[in-house]
């Protein structure tokens, strides 16, 4: 979310994990961290298996408290969740609840009070929690699962699919034509013709894109795909993409998922950080999957990855990357 989060309560806690993570998680660990300078945030890890770098990367950050949650039944989420805390504890982070959440009720561990927290749990009803009211009315989603939001970028299939096969192959055609055009001083490189055709086509589209917010035709979005495997042509839609990431990022997710595998590092690269720009780590790391199965020693793949990981604030993401590149 844009606006720090205030919380109250464990409802409020339980209200603002999916809506941070975009999904609602399940068998899972998360960390919900606030306080400090940073908005809040949520990390998640699959359990039974806990990560206790967590703990010192929070409070780098400057998060002061947090709340742990386990999803799942007491024998995955407990020791999990106390083990964490311990961690944090460890590393300044003060550690306000340990919730437990399985199915439609949550239990707060370590409370001795049967009348506060009865053995059967309290029941979970987020629907009038501030939190998700506010979320809602700011029009953030929380989907089922990280299931669903990996199907948000997944592959076209069928019709769309085989358009695209089409319209790839007429992108690979026009730059050969090009390619064997008539120049004064010989055909030019490769790179040199994607760089001198891609740039003015990056910078119109991303501004037309903008504009009318109309996804671009099949052509354009294979030819897109083709001209991102130039560098500077990436840098150009990097560069593009740090002044409005919200309206890229629907730009980059409808790329992702219609164009040809072979071409989906770079615009998978730049779905993963136009997503943690806004917030969306969960997002980020699942367009990085993408990026990586397609390219594995992609470069600015792999070290979003590693920027991710070492809990990098998006605020400073940029001047990271532009130290490589």
């Amino acid at each position: 979310m844009n606006e720090p989060l205030k919380i109250g309560d464990p409802r409020d806690a339980i209200a603002a994990v999916p809506y941070l993570l975009g999904f609602h998680p399940a068998d899972s660990l998360v960390c919900l961290a606030f306080g400090g300078p940073r908005t809040a945030c949520a990390v998640r890890q699959d359990l039974p298996d806990v990560d206790e770098q967590t703990a010192p990367v929070l409070a780098r950050n400057g998060f002061e408290q947090a709340i742990v949650l386990g999803y799942g039944p007491p024998d995955r989420t407990d020791d999990a969740a106390h083990a964490l805390a311990a961690a944090l504890d460890r590393h300044g982070v003060k550690v306000i609840d340990i919730l437990r959440v399985l199915g439609d009720r949550w239990w707060r561990l370590g409370c001795p009070d049967e009348t506060c927290c009865p053995p059967s749990g309290r029941p979970i009803d987020t629907r009038a929690a501030r939190v998700t009211a506010e979320a809602v009315y700011a029009g953030h989603v929380a989907l089922a699962d990280r299931a669903d939001l990996a199907r948000t970028i997944a592959p076209v299939t069928g019709q769309a699919a085989a358009a695209m096969r089409a319209a790839t192959r007429r992108a690979e055609d026009r730059l050969a034509a090009l390619a064997r055009g008539p120049s004064a001083t010989g055909p030019p490189s490769t790179p040199t013709l994607l760089t001198a055709e891609g740039i003015p086509f990056v910078t119109c589209l991303l501004e037309r894109f903008r504009t009318d917010r109309t996804p671009p035709t099949d052509d354009d979005t294979a030819w897109l795909g083709l001209l991102l495997t130039s560098l500077p042509v990436r840098d150009e839609a990097w560069k593009h993409a740090n002044d409005a990431p919200a309206d890229h990022l629907h730009l980059w997710c409808d790329t992702t998922r219609r164009i040809a595998p072979h071409y989906t590092a770079a615009p998978a690269s730049l779905l993963a950080y136009t997503a943690y720009l806004v917030g969306n780590g969960a997002l980020a790391n699942l367009a990085l999957d993408r990026a990586l199965t397609a390219a594995p020693s992609y470069s600015m793949a792999a070290l979003l990855r590693e920027i991710i990981a070492l809990g990098v604030p998006p605020s400073d993401t940029q001047a990271r990357l532009a130290r490589h590149f």
